[in-house]
């Protein structure tokens, strides 16, 4: 006579101990997590990330700045429009600066190119771009005479090559990164929203809770 309440009370501490697990799955909140998935979702939708904005803001900055400084270089040498015309029309490796201009139109061109246009998510154009340039201005400080035209002989080249580093650092280590993790985080949260909604189907009504009517004495 006493196996049947035995066999209950086994099957009732049972259903105890699977309780933790339930209130685990139970505690996740869908509402939370498709606000997750739509913030995402409308920052995919109005276009590239922040971060990679911030890159495409510097590049341009770098040319820009390169531009700002050439400029200055022509006037310094006496005119823009006799210099301009000595160093383009007339280009001497040795001693112009035209190409360290056109060397940061080329860096700006490939990189809004491959990250702002195409939404690249890989480090060889960056890597490309900076072997390129690294390249171009240690050939031509070693060949050309730039140190003996003053103190722009020395801003123009190290500058470029600054400029060229710090983009390949702020991609490598902040942009990709961060746009990988933000991704990992938004199929997490995708595959905890299916998850929740199999498991809250519906929102249930005041009418769907009912007590048992009870049962006649004896």
């Amino acid at each position: 006579m006493n196996r049947v309440p035995a066999d209950a009370e086994n099957a009732h501490s049972s259903s105890v101990e699977s309780c933790p697990s339930l209130r685990d799955v139970h505690s996740i909140n869908p509402t939370q997590l498709m606000a997750r998935i739509e913030s995402y979702e409308g920052r995919e939708k109005k276009g590239i990330s922040d971060v990679r904005r911030t890159f495409c803001l510097f590049v341009t900055f770098d040319l820009l700045f390169i531009t700002l400084l050439w400029i200055i270089e022509l006037n310094v040498k006496g005119g823009i429009e006799t210099t301009l015309e000595k160093e383009v029309l007339h280009y001497d490796y040795s001693s112009s600066y035209f190409d360290i201009f056109l060397l940061a139109v080329f860096r700006f061109k490939v990189l809004i190119l491959a990250y702002a246009m195409c939404r690249l998510r890989h480090w060889w154009a960056i890597a490309f771009t900076t072997a390129v340039t690294s390249a171009f201005l240690l050939a031509k400080v070693i060949i050309s005479q730039l140190f003996s035209q003053g103190a722009f002989g020395y801003v123009l080249p190290i500058i470029s090559f600054i400029l060229a580093w710090i983009e390949t650092w702020f991609l490598d280590f902040k942009v990709l990164p961060q746009e990988a993790e933000e991704e990992n985080r938004f199929l997490i949260a995708q595959d905890a929203s299916e998850r929740a909604a199999l498991l809250h189907p519906g929102v249930l009504s005041d009418g769907q809770f009912y007590s048992p009517p009870e049962s006649v004495a004896g």
